[in-house]
């Protein structure tokens, strides 16, 4: 990602004035000036998210329609393929889709969720990444698609297991939704679009509103006592929990999917033998690691002690080596589990569940164990 000058304004999201109004404690983030946490602490926001319903804001996200401009969604499905390694021809009409935009070494440009609405397809990428996914969007698929960014939208995440029941208040259709169901659905008496989805491993939703109804929206489902709101420090100390990447972190331009351990993402119709094996960038390479594996690999880790280890620590084969093997990419406190975890990225020889490395922490070597992801069962209805 680019580095943003430290002279740049803070851009603002549509919600903006609710959150300070809300109390929430505002900092920079991705470009934007964004809440942190509120009144209550990260921790109890946590907590609440995993026990009722936790409202997020995630408007710095870029939303973008991509039609084909023949006017069939297949089109732009079978387009966007050239830049993904998944099969998005095979999304059905209301479903979505997790991706990466992958560049010409394997490595990962940005993560990506893809929906079909039937006659387009409905994009949300990273607010870091937005601008440069626009473009190379623009660059390789202007030919056959119309590339239509949506900055007058809102996006908004409800999530925890009260989320079904909160928005079933303001949205018939709720209930009836699956996990990666993704389309347009009233909400509230407003056309939006909602997918079953999230990034805390809990049940719940998000809402792709127009801006200048988001905040009487989110107002209306704050008015249930089950739905409070969120701010970063925990959405990130959920989606740690829930083994998921923060791109710019345990994903970037230098790891491949297979690196990353995102293979469950790549369908057997983009794999060697596949009906549409490779054609996107860094085929050659993520195809041979497929099949051969990666030289190393994204994995969970469990702190033996009780001291977080952070983001950019080293780790370490043993307690004495010099050289180290590799570092931690996410790490904190788990408040679902009242105990440290991290991830980072270690040689396959050491990736197995239960191996032993160690982290430098100030100093000191403390033992991790290599754990499997997510650290708690994630509840997506199915």
């Amino acid at each position: 990602m680019l580095a943003r000058d430290e002279h740049t304004p803070l851009e603002r999201t549509p919600l903006h004035g609710l959150h300070v109004g809300l109390g929430g404690k505002m900092v920079p983030f991705a470009g934007y000036e964004m809440p942190v946490q509120y009144a209550s602490g990260v921790l109890r926001e946590h907590l609440h998210t995993r026990g009722k319903a936790g409202l997020f804001d995630v408007s710095h996200m870029g939303q973008m329609a991509l039609h084909a401009k023949s006017g069939r969604v297949e089109d732009a499905a079978r387009a966007l393929e050239r830049l993904v390694p998944q099969d998005i021809i095979a999304v059905a009409p209301g479903r979505q889709r997790y991706a990466q935009f992958t560049n010409e070494n394997g490595g990962i440009l940005d993560d990506l969720m893809v929906a079909n609405f039937g006659d387009h397809l409905f994009l949300v990428v990273n607010a870091a990444c937005k601008a440069e996914d626009e473009a190379h969007l623009r660059k390789h698929l202007s030919d056959v698609c119309v590339i239509q960014p949506l900055p007058d939208r809102a996006l908004i995440a409800l999530q925890g297991p009260k989320a079904q029941s909160a928005l079933a208040k303001l949205c018939a259709d709720a209930p009836a939704m699956r996990f990666m169901d993704s389309g347009p659905h009233e909400v509230d008496g407003l056309d939006c679009f909602v997918s079953r989805s999230g990034y805390t491993g809990e049940d719940g939703f998000e809402i792709s509103v127009p801006a200048g109804d988001a905040e009487r929206l989110v107002k209306k489902l704050l008015e249930n006592d089950d739905v409070r709101p969120i701010g970063l420090g925990a959405r990130d100390s959920l989606r740690l929990e829930a083994g998921l990447c923060l791109y710019g972190h345990d994903l970037d331009t230098t790891t491949t999917p297979v690196e990353g351990a995102l293979e469950w993402s790549i369908q057997k119709s983009r794999r060697e033998g596949g009906a549409r094996a490779g054609g996107f960038f860094g085929a050659d390479k993520i195809l041979a690691q497929l099949e051969n594996g990666a030289p190393r690999r994204r994995v969970g880790l469990k702190a033996e002690g009780r001291a977080p280890v952070r983001e950019g620590a080293a780790l370490f084969a043993d307690s004495t080596s010099i050289e180290s093997v590799g570092s931690v990419t996410s790490g904190g406190f788990g408040p679902s589990l009242n105990a440290p975890v991290a991830m980072g990225y270690l040689p396959a020889s050491l990736a197995a569940p239960g191996t032993q490395v160690f982290a430098e922490v100030r100093g000191q070597r403390l033992p991790l164990k290599v754990a499997a992801t997510p650290f708690i069962p994630n509840t997506y209805k199915r």
